[in-house]
């Protein structure tokens, strides 16, 4: 099943109404997800999944990426033929 982990960094103190906003965004969408803060250099983790991998994309790109007080994300596609090794 296509998979993407999504490392956000966001602007100071705004974590908690991202992390609100993604999921008011996903739960319109046919994915799975979690999402957690994190310490380190990332604010926070967002882990989706999908029967369509152009689909993950769409949701990453227009309408995650689009948040206010988001300054960068960095988004990993899991190799899905290394999945089952």
């Amino acid at each position: 099943m296509p998979t993407a982990y999504v490392l956000l960094n966001s602007d100071l103190g705004s974590d908690e109404s991202i992390i609100d906003e993604v999921k008011k965004i996903l739960v319109e969408e046919d994915v799975t997800y979690e999402i957690q803060g994190v310490y380190g250099v990332y604010d926070i983790v967002l882990k989706l999944s999908s029967n369509d991998a152009e689909k993950l994309r769409g949701i990453i790109t227009n309408k995650v990426r689009k948040i206010s007080k988001i300054q960068s994300t960095l988004t990993m596609m899991v190799i899905e033929e290394q999945e089952n090794l």
